[in-house]
């Protein structure tokens, strides 16, 4: 599934207050960081990643290659963090609130 312009510019406004859930340092995406990566997309479908300064790989390759590992789409590079959107259709809705919101 291919996100729309439309789509990501609606995920982009909700990232926008969304705080980093995951942080990548110096040792890059281990198995650990997927991991962590990969739960909170099924929990919360939009996490943002912050970026150390001392990765070896720059930000928009980092975000394709994390969005690769984890099955997700980039919704957007700002700096040193990304934000990644991954749909879970097993997630319990509130109402119509998305699962970050909630």
């Amino acid at each position: 599934m291919t996100m729309t312009a439309k789509d990501r510019a609606a995920l982009r406004g909700e990232a926008h207050h969304l705080t980093a859930a995951v942080h990548i340092g110096h040792q890059g995406a281990t198995p650990t960081v997927l991991q962590t990566l990969d739960d909170a997309l099924r929990t919360r479908e939009l996490v943002k990643v912050q970026l150390a300064k001392t990765t070896d790989v720059t930000p928009r390759v980092a975000a394709h290659q994390l969005a690769e590992q984890t099955g997700s789409e980039v919704v957007q590079v700002i700096g040193r963090t990304c934000t990644l959107y991954r749909w879970n259709p097993e997630l319990k809705r509130k109402g119509d609130l998305p699962p970050w919101r909630s």
